[in-house]
């Protein structure tokens, strides 16, 4: 197996690996499934942790985990899809700051390890095992890397940055609005 081989079935172990996880976990938040709350249930919890309206908060973290997920482990629309996972692992990342780095103590180094594997993934790209590959690189061009990075980071700002707000009202003894403008 000469060096670019190994690259490329590397490069599917970790789509692999880390889509496959990234899907799971987001259909413990669409569905249930894997002993996950469903719509429901991670709604609930997610409006507990400041992302309102927590369905819907629940809804996009479950759909961004899935697709995304699934199209790293397919090596599809690459960048999009690594952009996207990273970002979603940055919201959950947010979360479990305040509990330190280790995940033993509850902190962010799981939700950290799967955002960067995935952010690299966006930027190596998918190797020669992959759909973007079979497609002829369709949606895997160089300009699509920065361009998925840049609508992430902004739509990530945006919806941390919203939480971090509701928590600070809530911890002030503020009352919420009902529904945010």
């Amino acid at each position: 197996m000469d060096c670019i081989d190994r690259r490329d079935v590397g490069l599917l172990l970790l789509r692999l690996g880390t889509g496959g996880l990234l899907a799971a976990h987001g259909t413990q938040k669409l569905f249930g499934w894997f002993g996950g709350g469903g719509l429901e249930g991670t709604g609930r919890f997610m409006e507990s942790i400041g992302y309102s309206p927590g369905k819907a908060s629940a809804a996009a973290g479950g759909l961004t985990e899935t697709g995304g997920g699934a199209l790293l482990a397919l090596g599809l629309a690459t960048p999009a899809a690594g952009a996207a996972a990273a970002g979603a692992m940055a919201g959950a990342a947010a979360v479990h700051v305040p509990n330190g780095f280790f995940a033993q103590g509850g902190g962010y180094e799981y939700a950290a390890s799967l955002a960067l594997t995935a952010a690299g993934l966006a930027v190596a790209g998918p190797g020669r095992l992959s759909a973007d590959a079979l497609f002829g690189q369709a949606v895997n061009r160089d300009w699509m890397v920065p361009a998925a990075f840049a609508v992430t980071a902004a739509a990530t700002a945006l919806v941390v940055g919203a939480r971090s707000r509701r928590l600070r009202r809530r911890a002030q003894g503020e009352q919420e609005a009902l529904f945010d403008a």
